[in-house]
């Protein structure tokens, strides 16, 4: 299940500043089976959500959601596994 504003983002800029305008990177995003994504999270390129999570919304989810947890806040982090 995927919230309203959910942005999943697979391209993005390197940091350094002398390859910024010469590159662009990019990473797929995979998103398990039975995963609820709240309304307005971000999902950042190489990302992969594991089996029965629940990312709340607002978050930013820049490393991976191991399965059957909720990871929320502004860069999301594990509250809660069962």
């Amino acid at each position: 299940m995927i919230g309203p504003k959910v942005t999943f983002i697979t391209l993005g800029h390197p940091v350094d500043p002398a390859e910024r305008r010469r590159w662009i990177t990019g990473a797929p995003i995979d998103v398990a089976e039975n995963v609820w994504i709240g309304a307005g999270a971000t999902i950042l390129p190489g990302v992969t959500i594991g089996r029965d999570a629940v990312v709340a919304a607002g978050a930013v989810v820049a490393d991976d959601v191991p399965p059957a947890t909720l990871v929320a806040g502004p860069k999301a982090e594990v509250r809660r596994e069962w």
